[in-house]
């Protein structure tokens, strides 16, 4: 898609297609309210003759209209105009976006936008359209014989802006919001495709190829057995055990600073296929378990923003990347193993894998001396079980982290919802045996697993964010989210600024 931002007045706009917002009691946005007045009252006769109130979502395409420059409008409604709160902006960019692939046009011209968003202003709006249209537009048709789907003509977007300021603003906005759904859609395609082709060794060659691309700005490393063997990794490597595909850790450096700043350091979870190992997991859905990467994907998918915004920041994405599956050399429950900073772990549950895996990368990332680590990862079913699928849950061992982070969350629409990391949780994680154990029992799942990683990460300001509920839909709309790439650089972006 091509983006664009321009000024031109709406009595002198030629295009095939204009996208118009709409209040609910048919109240028109500005740009409206001017082409319905130009139209002689026109779209207010269709809207009434149709029966169309505006409620958020609703949508009135109109073929054909005699405005002479302007052959199709799509009037988009927005609710009520003093409660347009960004939930229901989103849901009707949401529509807007349906109506323009529907409508067969290869361009169009927006005035969204200029509606009033409660707490948002006019950039925000448009970068939304963005990655709402680009996340519209996604189609993951590569192992398909044949496209069910013929791809939409349309190919260009104008946002129509009122002067030089707001043309800057909107300028900016596609700019992060193109760079957004760019990592969102290199995240997508790295989860969707499936554990036979997404191996380890596959997730390293492409985090590869983005360096080759992002160069000099971007360098990546690919770290395996042998050297994390000679690491001390001894809790990551155990995951990989069952396995014929060798772990891989991926290590991403972007460098758009001075080396004396300190760098923010992003961790993803990058299981490509989780079968549980020896606890292996029920055979329905297990198919989903391609996604139990999704947290290193969104690692690279951040990086790949990270570096085409050209963000004044120094960042660090690690992925430790692994399959886990049941064989004879597979962890056994029972299984002690030594972590990096030498606490050993009873593997109660080889299920528990992820915890494995990021606890020896989260001591590894000490040595960067970060700004602040963030993890991510599908960690733990508990999490849907206590959120569901609309926020990711977050655990900090820092107040202004989660503040910032809960800020980015708001801002991108990529929410996270704060759970407690009190020290009484640690008691579940006790071990007979071993210093700590790899679940805590059936009570507070998620909160017990981010209690575990907590005693790796005393070092640095850090946060974890479980997006085992939000990573990937599921049913007749199954497909990764590309969540949280949305998230993670809207915090990058806050800390650039």
């Amino acid at each position: 898609m091509d983006y664009s931002a321009k000024f031109e007045p709406l009595d002198q706009l030629s295009a095939p297609c204009a996208v118009l917002g709409f209040h609910q009691k048919r109240k028109f946005t500005p740009a409206a309210l001017a082409l319905d007045e130009k139209l002689d009252g026109l779209l207010t006769k269709l809207l009434k003759r149709d029966d169309v109130e505006g409620k958020p979502g609703e949508i009135l395409s109109i073929a054909h209209v005699p405005s002479g420059t302007i052959d199709r409008v799509i009037l988009v409604g927005l609710g009520k105009k003093e409660e347009l709160k960004p939930g229901a902006y989103r849901k009707a960019l949401g529509a807007a976006a349906k109506a323009l692939k529907d409508a067969n046009v290869k361009q169009a011209a927006s005035f969204l936008h200029e509606a009033e968003v409660e707490g948002r202003d006019a950039s925000w709006n448009v970068r939304q359209f963005v990655e709402i249209l680009e996340a519209a537009l996604y189609r993951f048709s590569q192992l398909k014989s044949e496209d069910e789907n013929p791809k939409p003509r349309l190919s260009k977007l104008h946002f129509m802006a009122d002067g030089d300021d707001a043309l800057a603003a909107a300028r900016l906005a596609i700019a992060q919001g193109q760079a957004i759904a760019g990592g969102m859609n290199l995240a997508k395609d790295l989860a969707n495709l499936p554990g036979n082709i997404c191996t380890p060794a596959y997730l390293a060659e492409q985090a590869e190829k983005l360096g080759k691309r992002q160069k000099p700005k971007l360098k990546v490393n690919v770290l395996d057995e042998k050297e994390l063997e000679k690491l001390g990794m001894g809790a990551f490597l155990s995951v990989s055990k069952g396995s014929e595909q060798p772990a891989k850790l991926i290590v991403l450096e972007y460098s758009g600073a001075s080396s004396k700043n300190k760098p923010y350091v992003l961790i993803g979870k990058g299981v490509t296929f989780d079968a549980g190992g020896i606890s292996i997991k029920p055979a329905a859905n297990m198919d989903e378990m391609k996604y139990d990467m999704s947290g290193g994907a969104g690692v690279i998918g951040t990086l790949a923003a990270v570096a085409e915004l050209e963000l004044p920041l120094n960042v660090v994405g690690l992925v430790p990347a692994s399959e886990n599956l049941p064989s004879g050399s597979a962890n056994k429950p029972g299984d002690i193993v030594k972590s990096l900073p030498g606490l050993t772990i009873e593997i109660l549950n080889t299920d528990a894998e992820g915890r494995l895996l990021l606890c020896d990368v989260l001591a590894y990332a000490k040595r960067y001396e970060p700004e602040a680590v963030i993890d991510v990862a599908t960690l733990t079913g508990a999490c849907v079980v206590a959120l569901g699928r609309h926020p990711s849950g977050l655990w900090s061992n820092n107040e202004d982290l989660a503040a910032a982070l809960i800020r980015a969350g708001e801002e991108s629409f990529d929410r996270v919802w704060r759970m407690p990391l009190w020290d009484e949780y640690q008691e579940q994680i006790k071990s007979n045996f071993a210093d700590l154990a790899n679940i805590g029992g059936p009570d507070g799942g998620s909160i017990t697993a981010a209690a575990f990683l907590s005693r790796f990460a005393k070092d640095y300001p850090w946060a974890h964010v479980d997006i085992a509920g939000t990573a990937w839909k599921t049913g007749a709309e199954k497909g990764a989210t590309g969540r949280p790439v949305p998230l993670l650089t809207q915090y990058l972006i806050d800390r650039a600024r």
